[in-house]
């Protein structure tokens, strides 16, 4: 009898350790879960906006688009660590015209795109226009915020 308390108790005790640990791995793998990175773009203007990047990674030189960013809505454009430090944007205003770009030249088209290299866009094919830098600092997660003054205003 006194062998069937002290299982009993014995069974109680185990099944403490057992809820108590478990309840200790849950917090470990809450604790260790990796953080998300992206490459995202937040539209801080009232337009929607359409937008291409470039980058370069080991096979060389792309250029994507077209994503559209709602107005006042971010969006990710590269899922996953990033892998350069600089990334290229170019972006058209589609309500009120006019885009942002800068001095990378790189390839474009006006239907959805994936574009291998930077070399002889017209020879090719596709349109060739300025995409600004973005330096991400080497992070692995970045957020580009658009808003203010475009470097073409539409008409």
């Amino acid at each position: 009898m006194s062998d069937s308390r002290f299982l009993l108790g014995g069974q109680k005790m185990l099944r403490a350790f057992t809820l108590g640990a478990s309840a200790l791995v849950l917090l470990g793998f809450a604790g260790t879960t990796p953080a998300r990175a992206d490459l995202k773009l937040c539209n801080n203007t009232a337009s929607r906006v359409g937008v291409a990047i470039g980058y370069k990674d080991r096979e060389g030189w792309a250029s994507e688009g077209w994503w559209t960013a709602e107005p006042q809505k971010c969006l990710t454009l590269l899922k996953g660590t990033l892998i350069a430090r600089y990334y290229y944007v170019y972006a058209v205003d589609y309500d009120k015209g006019g885009s942002w770009g800068g001095k990378a030249m790189m390839c474009i088209r006006d239907k959805i795109f994936t574009i291998r290299g930077i070399d002889s866009c017209t020879e090719r094919g596709y349109q060739k226009t300025g995409f600004f830098e973005v330096d991400t600092s080497e992070e692995a997660d970045w957020t580009i915020s658009l808003s203010g003054e475009k470097t073409s205003q539409g008409q």
